[in-house]
């Protein structure tokens, strides 16, 4: 609800808005690689949650070339990884929602999430939907 409620949202896509910036804590971004980067996600599923955006505004993974997808892949590798020392992650959600049908938040800026998953923690099926029944 918190994003709902912003009065003032910038104009303009978020992942490309975001790469602009300065890194800092406020910026969220945690890497940048040569063809994309990773971005602590500002309203996350689980502590943890991360994503790893190509920095050339396309809509779909197969829009990118081979080697932004590849070295996408390899950042969410290692991104599990990192999540695994530090959160004691024992499983991951990763994923994309490609375009709005899929559920896109963003769906002009296709991304992979990263969400660290333990034994025991709320789904996110059942996060997003109650009781696990989609209405």
């Amino acid at each position: 609800m918190k994003y709902i409620e912003i009065d003032e949202k910038e104009e303009g896509c978020v992942f490309c808005i975001a790469q602009t910036k300065k890194d800092s804590a406020a910026n969220l971004i945690a890497f940048r690689g040569e063809c994309a980067y990773v971005i602590l996600n500002l309203y996350p599923y689980t502590s943890g949650h991360l994503m790893v955006v190509p920095f050339e505004h396309k809509a779909t993974l197969e829009e990118l070339d081979s080697s932004t997808r590849a070295e996408m892949m390899e950042l969410a590798s290692q991104c599990m990884t990192v999540l695994r020392k530090i959160y004691n992650s024992q499983g991951f959600n990763m994923g994309s929602n490609i375009g709005s049908a899929a559920g896109a938040g963003v769906p002009s800026h296709a991304h992979i999430h990263i969400v660290p998953r333990w034994a025991g923690d709320t789904n996110f099926m059942s996060t997003l939907f109650g009781d696990g029944i989609l209405v």
